[in-house]
């Protein structure tokens, strides 16, 4: 496909040439060397990539509708974490052949998801071997509003948005073999970007993280850029009955704590501003809970149900330990 021939560029056409939703700052899109894309004035880029790799992060008999929504969600996860408005993606798509079925179910889990977030696919790239998804994404947003990882101060408030654990649970399930609910491995195969709450904690947040590997991973970024520590109270962890019904029975916080894919966001903010973030969650759809705060001795510690000091054995997801 990547070799230049007539069907690459017939795949090009057929499943990608306008997927998104329409944009009046894409000058040039799919089809030429380059894209020539206008960013207004006064807004800096903000940029990610991502690589799904076929057995790595998701399961080989994935739908590919879903394996399509999870590649660009994933990266609209990191520019919800800044705050950044989504804009533009760009696709590398490596497949052991061609399959237009596969291909036009996986165009349509990117491109429903893409038109919900006002992100056109702008370029990118075909080629035969391993199935593997990179996708990049471009957004906006004022340098000076932008939320960072480094900002989080000592009496902090630290939050979370959703529930933790769900896409463990289902990858755990999945790897048993056992009964799944769908809608729990929708939360591992179809996360869903909290991009409008990155954008409302603008001005309101001092650093913010997408979970991606695991809240007490993930916040630990937080921490070591910021220079400061939290305790987190397991208490107040948001659990879905699934989640939580598997901690009664198993007493496993890793679950909440250091399963990767949730795709929620950790963020800190100054308690003065705790009765304007609760107000925010039925406007935005989804819980923020107040999980923890934060302090100027460095590290993490847990507070357990009974409210004495807990350990935890693995601070997240490390993508070269684990498999699918």
């Amino acid at each position: 496909m990547h070799e230049g021939s007539r069907s690459e560029f017939d795949l090009i056409g057929r499943f990608f040439a306008d997927l998104g939703a329409p944009r009046s700052d894409v000058l040039l899109g799919v089809g030429d060397d380059c894209a020539l894309l206008e960013v207004p004035v006064g807004l800096s880029l903000a940029v990610s990539i991502d690589t799904l790799v076929a057995g790595i992060h998701f399961f080989h008999d994935c739908a590919a509708e879903a394996i399509g929504h999870k590649s660009l969600a994933v990266g609209l996860s990191d520019l919800a974490a800044m705050g950044a408005a989504p804009a533009w993606a760009t696709l590398a798509l490596t497949l052991p052949e061609r399959d237009d079925d596969w291909l036009a179910a996986f165009a349509r889990g990117f491109g429903d998801l893409a038109r919900a977030y006002g992100v056109r696919l702008v370029g990118g790239d075909t080629t035969r071997g391993p199935l593997s998804v990179t996708v990049q994404v471009h957004g906006v947003v004022r340098a000076d509003t932008a939320v960072r990882r480094k900002g989080a101060r000592p009496g902090d408030i630290v939050w979370v948005s959703g529930t933790l654990g769900d896409a463990g649970l289902a990858l755990r399930l999945m790897r048993e073999g056992g009964p799944i609910d769908q809608a729990l491995r929708a939360r591992l195969e179809r996360p869903a970007p909290r991009v409008e709450l990155g954008s409302a904690l603008r001005g309101i947040a001092t650093a913010m993280i997408d979970l991606s590997d695991g809240l007490a991973g993930d916040l630990g970024h937080i921490l070591a850029a910021s220079g400061v520590g939290a305790e987190l109270d397991l208490e107040a962890l948001p659990l879905s009955p699934a989640v939580a019904s598997r901690i009664a029975s198993e007493g496993d916080w890793l679950l909440p704590l250091s399963s990767g894919d949730d795709y929620e966001l950790c963020f800190c903010a100054p308690s003065e501003h705790t009765g304007l973030i609760a107000s925010m969650a039925d406007g935005l759809g989804c819980a923020l809970t107040a999980v923890g705060r934060i302090h100027a001795e460095p590290g993490l510690s847990l507070k357990g149900l009974d409210g004495a000091p807990m350990r935890l054995s693995s601070a997240g997801y490390d993508h070269f330990a684990n498999n699918t």
